[in-house]
């Protein structure tokens, strides 16, 4: 059992402001493990899940069915209402319950789908809850160096090598089994493999067939299983369109719909300042990145969900507009990763497998934007500061820097 606390620092920094607060994130993350753990906090609590057998025609014949249940103390109880966003009539329920009792109740809404997308048509939710995610594990969660934001921001090149030898294996660990809890936590091979086959076609064959309505679902299976073979590189919605002989506009929806239901997330380029930068190429990663056959394109996923669940945090909180992008312009010079705050860069990032020279494309693109950069890699030793200009580049292992993202 490992105690998701960046996540339960979210829910109670949003429970403080909000009354009702939705949980989203990829399915068997643990978001019902996670709402188990948000509940110990109060003395009266109620869950509902609508996959349970009688709970559809307990919420349509008692839709204020927690009213009911008896209280151990005079304490405001939590609701905890999971998959609800499969109910027809989801948001206008939960209107009506956050209309009549957001002053006496706290309620928590979970669901795998894209909660915050589902708001679309009847009555506007807007105003009435705040959202955060739940992502798999990361190093920065289970290493134990994490910083704060502020001291992140004040200085990014930052590294640590206490618990070195513990935070290596857990990255070692996280790039053969993934950051699902299940396959993670069993710690073998042979368990993630199990898990990873029934766990794309299940989300594929159940909840986007029945939630968003999508027949041909296995032109889209073949479709997701050429992505890993995408990772890392711009992304050509033309080439997959004849690949698996569909229209352009078939694929981007598809692609769509993997990223509202978490299988993917994109990154855009960032073009502020980049002299022919690119301009609408966006790059793909997988939540399941052991997938990806090829090293160096596992080891860019891996840095890059570090990165996109920090940023995701951050403005859980309310404390961005914080963005994740990649830099390239048309002689095809990249850095793979840059952190934005708003319209401002922050910081460069490249991942190499076992470079310990900063890329050419790095120091390139450092001196137009001005920002610190790291480049990450998967080999042994010391990290190392190298100035260049008046900004500094530092070159380090990735577990001794990205154990300690805020």
């Amino acid at each position: 059992m490992i105690r998701r606390d960046i996540y339960l620092a979210v829910w109670r920094e949003l429970a403080a402001a909000k009354s009702m607060v939705f949980l989203t994130g990829p399915r068997q993350t643990g978001k019902t493990t996670l709402a188990e753990a948000i509940g110990q906090d109060f003395a009266n609590r109620v869950y509902f899940n609508w996959d349970f057998p009688g709970s559809k025609a307990l919420l349509t014949e008692q839709p204020t069915f927690f009213e009911q249940v008896k209280r151990a103390d005079s304490s405001i109880p939590l609701v905890v209402f999971d998959e609800i966003h499969k109910y027809k009539d989801w948001k206008n329920y939960l209107k009506g319950l956050y209309d009549k009792f957001h002053r006496d109740y706290r309620f928590l809404v979970s669901g795998s789908g894209r909660l915050d997308i589902y708001q679309r048509g009847g009555d506007s939710l807007a105003g009435r809850y705040d959202l955060f995610h739940l992502w798999p594990f990361t190093l920065a969660e289970l290493g134990g160096n994490r910083r704060t934001l502020d001291a992140f921001l004040k200085d990014p090149l930052e590294t640590s090598t206490d618990r070195e030898k513990e935070n290596r294996q857990i990255w070692d660990r996280l790039g053969a089994l993934s950051g699902f809890p299940e396959p993670y936590l069993s710690g073998k091979a042979a368990a993630w493999r199990r898990w990873s086959n029934g766990y794309t076609r299940q989300l594929i064959r159940e909840d986007i067939r029945d939630l968003a309505g999508l027949q041909a679902v296995e032109t889209m299976e073949t479709l997701y299983a050429l992505l890993p073979g995408r990772v890392g590189s711009l992304l050509s919605l033309n080439t997959l369109a004849m690949d698996l002989r569909v229209s352009y506009n078939t694929v981007k929806s598809w692609l769509d719909t993997f990223e509202r239901f978490f299988l993917i997330f994109r990154i855009e380029p960032w073009t502020h300042q980049i002299r022919r930068g690119i301009q609408k190429e966006k790059k793909l990663y997988l939540f399941n990145h052991p997938l990806i056959a090829d090293p160096g394109a596992r080891f860019e996923n891996a840095v890059a969900l570090e990165l996109f669940r920090a940023v995701s945090n951050w403005n859980d909180l309310g404390l961005g507009p914080f963005s994740l992008h990649y830099v390239r312009n048309k002689e095809k010079q990249e850095v793979d990763f840059l952190l934005a705050r708003g319209r401002t860069p922050v910081l460069l990032v490249e991942a190499k497998l076992a470079d310990e020279h900063p890329s050419a494309a790095l120091m390139k693109f450092q001196q137009v934007l001005a920002v610190p950069a790291v480049q990450v890699t998967a080999q042994s030793g010391g990290y190392q500061i190298i100035q260049h200009g008046a900004h500094k580049i530092l070159v380090t292992p990735v577990w001794q820097w990205a154990a300690t993202l805020p």
